[in-house]
């Protein structure tokens, strides 16, 4: 049986997993943006500018994905390590 400390603990380990893909995303934006305007035609890959949007999109969305399946699998694993002995 789930208790209610077990749901509070797996979602709060998921709102960290959401967390640390936002500041993961920010730094890897941060460096390729960089890289972008100050060298497009090396590091733009032969791309338009707005495919780029569409591909911020699905890397965004995959690094929430990421995020919060690492999250909840975390949740899940140190609940049972610390919890269940």
């Amino acid at each position: 049986m789930i208790s209610p400390k077990q749901v509070v603990y797996i979602f709060l380990f998921v709102l960290l997993g959401v967390l640390a893909q936002f500041l993961i995303h920010a730094v890897v934006e941060i460096v390729y943006i960089k890289l972008l305007l100050t060298n497009y035609g090396v590091f733009g890959l032969g791309f338009e500018f707005t495919t780029w949007f569409t591909i911020h999109t699905v890397f965004a969305a995959t690094f929430l994905v990421f995020g919060i399946l690492v999250g909840f699998w975390q949740g899940v694993y140190w609940w049972k390590r610390i919890y269940e002995k």
